[in-house]
């Protein structure tokens, strides 16, 4: 069984980004930003965006989005 750092870098080298939600319903991670930190201790470039969602209420709001810092994206 992978570790959530293995899954959410398995995540981020197929899909190229993740937010929370998507942390949360793909991979059962509740504390992605936590799990960020140990990628970045770890020598990872990941870097992190706000962008703007709306919710289920029709409400603007901002969220963040990380991605793997590549050469090739």
């Amino acid at each position: 069984m992978k570790t959530q750092n293995e899954r959410l870098l398995d995540y981020l080298d197929e899909h190229g980004r993740i937010t929370q939600r998507e942390a949360m319903e793909e991979l059962g991670i509740m504390r992605l930003a936590a799990r960020i930190a140990d990628l970045r201790a770890m020598g990872h470039a990941i870097t992190r965006r706000t962008v703007k969602v709306t919710n289920r209420y029709g409400e603007k709001c901002h969220i963040a989005e990380y991605r793997m810092v590549s050469d090739e994206r």
